[in-house]
This record gives structure tokens, sequence and C-alpha cells, in this order.
């Protein structure tokens, strides 16, 4: 008798067993759109084997577990050796080799290989983000490292393998490494110039010796590190200096790589991130000396890219689970999906989702292009869309939780792991103030940077009128310089719409691109998501946006 009041209806049934690339619309769309047509079909079988897998139980369950254990540290080993080494779930290492057998470290070496990893790296991180960070440095570190050409021949072939190999020993012995980052310290945060970590040169060129600490090292059982330390001026040029540290030294020694803690985050649990101390580590230069920011660069503009990647991925699986649920779930009389007010709501969201899926996908494909025109387009683009979609990030996933009600805000939804990493991106490579900042820089000291954003927002002219008003809007923004700095993060919004505003005029299906010029630039909008203009065709909204496994 008690059996029977625990039938269960009116649940949905797990969002399992589809394919989250070919169930994303606007994704499959920008692959077709930017990958050579000759590639498009190897791309979109490989995407699609990629995204069959992440939405599997079983790799659904990999993500769970990693999170729900995270990393341990161990200083010593149990007779007391030092070995600072963090142990992670085996789920980890499970996520870690189907990412980099997808080939989501290797993109600079084949055709259309930018636009192919980013789709990649958007589906597989919607099964867990914190695996991303590894992944996000190690396809980052390419940049910095061609900058010395003999250490770019020595380690890009490991860097950019579809090997993952677990487990500390020389890279020379190992057919795939991984490399993680540590730039920041306790006094500087984002200040990278501050930085009081030492270098001191070896009698052989570009070796030196390292004295200091890192408040943030990213993955510290990465295979070799990018860091920045400063080399005093009375031995060559002096000042800021890039690095690389190798784990494990040629001769399988331990290279001095002492892990203090593991930071205890809000979110990103899976990945270790920790505080480490140098003292006589031994590394190699990267780059001239005093020009470690200059040579880090392209690596910070990669791994901003994969903010905006890591950003529209955790928004996308936010909105696919809330239209999936509401499809499932009746209330008042009928489906959730199909009342007025919840359709609006999941539309608002949708709308932002695709944006942000739209503009980091063009972005990469300007990293494929590699024209002067591109490269100057990337210098304001990125750091725009870095700040805007980061920081839409947290009210999406928060209001897709609360189309979930009450069982959204139960872990085992997995709402609550999506919104605790929300923050995240935003906060990486530089908080909201530096991207905007960032921009200001980039209009100052390079117009042609202005130029191509300008050109590229231009080729929707005419299109909307909505659209060319901001437009004009955002003209008048850059015409006045006076208390630019005040203003930044205003203008930087407006850039940042104003983009995406063109690149789903130009490619998005017309109710989108109708519904987003509307309500983002147009000021048909409210200051939360479902308050979009009625008339709009909101249901093909929603059904474009839909996940049906």
């Amino acid at each position: 008798m008690a059996a029977s009041t625990h039938t269960v209806t009116n649940q949905p049934p797990p969002l399992v067993g589809h394919d989250v690339f070919a169930a994303d619309r606007a994704l499959v769309e920008a692959v077709d759109r930017h990958v050579a047509a000759e590639a498009g079909d190897a791309a979109r079988e490989e995407l699609s084997g990629l995204g069959r897998a992440a939405g599997s139980a079983e790799a659904q369950e990999w993500g769970a577990q990693a999170d729900r254990y995270p990393p341990r540290l161990r200083t010593h080993d149990r007779y007391g050796h030092r070995i600072d080494e963090v142990e992670f779930h085996p789920a980890w290492h499970r996520l870690l080799d189907r990412a980099v057998s997808a080939g989501l470290v290797s993109a600079w070496g084949r055709p259309g290989g930018h636009v192919r990893r980013a789709a990649g790296f958007l589906v597989w991180t919607q099964v867990e983000a914190g695996h991303g960070c590894p992944l996000s440095m190690t396809h980052a570190s390419v940049p910095a490292l061609r900058t010395d050409p003999l250490l770019a021949a020595e380690w890009e072939p490991r860097l950019t393998s579809t090997v993952y190999e677990e487990g500390l020993r020389p890279a020379s012995l190992k057919r795939g490494v991984l490399l993680g980052m540590g730039m920041t310290e306790k006094q500087g945060g984002s200040d990278v110039r501050t930085n009081t970590t030492r270098a001191e040169p070896l009698a052989q060129d570009g070796e030196y010796v390292l004295t200091g600490h890192k408040w943030f090292c990213s993955a510290p059982m990465s295979d070799g590190f990018l860091v920045l330390a400063q080399v005093a001026p009375a031995t060559g040029r002096g000042g800021p200096t890039c690095f690389l540290v190798p784990r494990v030294l040629e001769d399988g020694s331990r290279n001095v790589f002492r892990i203090q803690r593991l930071k205890d985050k809000l979110g990103n649990r899976s990945n270790a991130s920790a505080e480490v101390e140098f003292e006589g580590t031994w590394a190699r230069r990267v780059g001239e000396e005093g020009r470690g920011v200059r040579t880090i660069i392209g690596m910070v503009a990669a791994t901003r890219l994969d903010c905006v990647l890591g950003s529209a991925a955790l928004m996308r699986q936010a909105v696919a689970q809330a239209i999936h649920h509401t499809a499932y779930r009746s209330a008042f009389g009928g489906l959730l999906i199909d009342k007025p007010l919840m359709r609006n709501v999941l539309a608002d969201l949708a709308l932002e989702s695709e944006a942000a899926t739209t503009l980091g996908m063009r972005l990469a494909a300007a990293y494929d292009a590699d024209t002067e025109q591109e490269r100057a387009f990337l210098r304001l683009a990125v750091p725009a869309a870095k700040f805007w979609v980061a920081k839409r990030c947290t009210p999406v996933v928060a209001e897709a939780l609360e189309c979930l009600g009450g069982n959204g805000y139960v872990e085992e939804s997995g709402m609550p792991r999506l919104l605790r990493e929300s923050p995240l991106n935003s906060i990486w490579e530089g908080s909201g103030n530096v991207q905007a900042l960032d921009v200001l820089r980039a209009l100052q000291r390079e117009p042609s940077a202005l130029n191509a954003f300008l050109q590229e927002v231009g080729k929707a002219r005419g299109a909307d009128h909505r659209l060319d008003g901001a437009i004009k809007g955002l003209l008048t923004e850059l015409a006045d310089l006076d208390g630019i700095e005040a203003r930044a993060r205003r203008l930087v919004e407006r850039m940042a719409l104003v983009l995406q505003g063109s690149l789903l005029v130009r490619w998005a299906p017309p109710e989108v691109s109708d519904a987003f010029c509307a309500s983002r630039l147009g000021g048909d909008g409210g200051s939360v998501f479902g308050t979009l203009p009625h008339t709009l065709d909101l249901a093909s909204i929603v059904e474009r946006a839909r996940a049906v496994a």
C-alpha cells in the first residue's frame, strides 16, 4: 500500500542519449559557415562523434564524479619524501583522454583547426567544465612557445598530440603533454608587472633558476608551466620575462615545485588550482628578457577566447536543460513550455545562448583566417566578447535553474554545478575591468583594430533599423573620449552587443535576429529575462534551441 504513494509522475526523463553537437543548430550552422566545404563533412562527422559521447550517460557520470570527488594534494610520501603530487578521480583522466583524443589541444596546424577545435571545446566542456582548464592552456601555449623556434620544435608536437598520458615523467618520454600556467602572485593579481619571483641566469644561455611564489598555478600536475619572473637589470635587459618550467627534468629528477595548498574554490572543483613555491627551480627562457608580457599575450588572447567558448557552453547546457524540463513538466493544465510567460523566459535565454555561440565561433574563424585584418579585429573583439559573454553567463544559468523550480536547486539536477561554475570565466584571464581597459588600450594605440571592428559590424548595416541606430550610438560614444575610463564598461558592453547583433542579423533566422535587435538594441526589453515583446515568434526561437534526446 505504501508503495502507491511513491509513484513517479510529471517528472521529465534525463536529457541523455543524444548528440550534443547535432542538437545545437546555432553551432552546427557556425561550423558549416566557417569550415571550408572540402573539410565540412569530416568536421561534422568528428563533432557528431564527440557530441554523441558528450550526450551519453557514461560521460555525464564522469562529469558528476569529477566534480563530486575533487583532487587531493599529497605533499609527502609515507617515508617523508617531498613528492608534491595531486591525485585525481579516474573520471578526470577519462574526460581528459577523450578531449585530447578529439583534438581539443590541436588547432594550429590543420585546415579549419580553430573552428573545429572551438566547436569541440564548446560541446565537450558541457559534460564537465573543470578539465577545460588544462586543455585551454595547452592549446594556448603554442603562440608563446613559437617566439623561440627551437623550443617550439621540441614542445609543439607533444602539446598538439592526440594522446593523453597521465603521470609525471620527462616530457621527452611522453607521447603527449599538458601545460599549465603560473602568472599571478599575492601582491599583484592581474598586475603581473609587479611580480616578485626572481630569475637568475645560469651559465648555459637561456637557462635560469627561479625563486618565488605563485598565488594561482593552474593544473599543477601538468608536464610544464609558463610562468613570469623578474630578471635583474644587471644581468641583461631585465624586467618581467616568460619561462618554461618542466615538472620533471630530463634526467628523471623532479624539478623544485612545492605545492603549498590547493584552493578551495566556489566551482571548478574538479580542477586543481594551487599555490606553489619555487626555490632554485630550473627554467628555460621563452622569448626575450624583459618582454615576458609581450611573449604571453598570444596565449592570453587564446585563453580569453576559451573563456567565451566556455561561457557559451555553460549557457547552452543550462538552456538545453531548462527547455527539456519544461517540455515534459506540466503545471496549471498544460506543459510549461507552452505557457506564454515561460515561453518568453526560454526564448530570451535561448537568444543569449545563440548570440554567445555565434560570436565565439566567429572569433575562432578569425584565428583560422590569420590575415592582418582578422588579427586587428581580434585585438578588440576578443576582450570585448570575453567581458560581455562571461558576464552574461551567471544570470543565464541562474534563470535556467529557476525554470526547473526546486528541482533545479538540488545537486542531482546538475544545475547547481553549472551555477557554481558560471562566474569563473569572468574572473579567469583578467576580470571585467581588465578586459575593458584592454579595449581602451587597443582603441588608443591601434587604429587598425577599430577599423577592422567597424568593418565587421558594418557588414549588416541597413538590414535592421535598430542595429543601425545602435551602430550610430556606438560611433557617438567612440567620438567622445572625455572620461573614457569611467565609461569603459558601458562602451565595451555596447561594442559586444552591436557585434552580436550584426552577426545574428547576417546569419541567424529572422525570428532570432528580430528578437535580439528588439530587446538588446532597440530598448524593447526589460532588465530580467522573459521580457521580450509578446508579438515576436517566441515559439520558433524556443524550438530552435531545444535539444531532442
